[in-house]
């Protein structure tokens, strides 16, 4: 056999290599990390996720969505509600009763995270207070002993902020959540948390996301105020009846 043809062979073998290569390399891994979509959990319930609706550039951090280690808005809640914090009464809840809850996300982008020492600055700028529970709450100015307009936590258990190891504190985002009734009305309220989301979002370079964890547009908060306007609407103080004149 010549050269030539042992070069030929040589040269058609190591084609079929390469493709086979490509085609082995080239086939989905089992378990490989993608988005994740919306589906029923064992209870039944339908989760949010993030899902595919989310801006492409929204950081997809499979911690955002580990049951183990996020927290529920009830969880965060109850956690702002229930215990005592030692650090400071600022931002307690007088009373602990409320029939409806707001919540917003503040989250990283793509392949970032937010870091402590960040959220405490744009915490501060945005006016927010540390206080109770060991989160920032948005007080009514000039009268703290009303309680918190709305209160931002960790998305991460156990929900607060370790301020004596805050420089390495790093979280994929922050819940806002607003209880019903507040302080003030209920669009009075809203309209203080979100600007002040928004506003935390541009500080921290992230996202503003809705209590489904998908980017709040303008329909949605369009949407969100006919829904608060309409509370508000239900829960004002009947007028006054007047006694009949004889």
């Amino acid at each position: 056999m010549s050269d030539t043809w042992l070069l030929r062979i040589g040269i058609l073998v190591a084609g079929v290599i390469l493709f086979a290569a490509i085609v082995w390399f080239g086939k989905p891994r089992k378990g490989a990390q993608g988005r994740r979509v919306e589906g029923k959990g064992e209870s039944g319930r339908t989760e949010p996720t993030l899902g595919a609706q989310i801006e492409n550039d929204l950081a997809y951090d499979t911690e955002f969505n580990d049951e183990n280690t996020v927290q529920s808005e009830l969880d965060l809640l109850d956690a702002t509600v229930g215990m005592t914090s030692a650090n400071s009464e600022l931002g307690r809840r007088s009373n602990d009763d409320f029939d409806k809850i707001i919540s917003l996300y503040v989250a990283a982008r793509a392949g970032q995270q937010l870091q402590g020492p960040d959220i405490v600055v744009a915490a501060e700028k945005a006016g927010l207070t540390f206080g109770h529970m060991n989160v920032f709450h948005r007080l009514v100015e000039a009268h703290p002993e009303r309680g918190p307009i709305f209160s931002v936590a960790n998305i991460m258990k156990p929900g607060s902020f370790d301020m004596t190891d805050i420089q390495a504190l790093q979280t994929p985002a922050i819940a806002f959540f607003l209880t019903l009734p507040a302080p003030l009305s209920a669009l009075e309220a809203w309209d203080t948390m979100l600007p002040t989301a928004q506003r935390m979002a541009e500080l921290l370079d992230g996202v503003v996301l809705d209590e489904e964890r998908s980017a709040l547009g303008r329909q949605r908060i369009a949407h969100i105020r006919d829904d608060l306007r309409a509370y508000d609407r239900q829960h004002e103080a009947p007028p006054l009846t007047r006694s009949p004149r004889w």
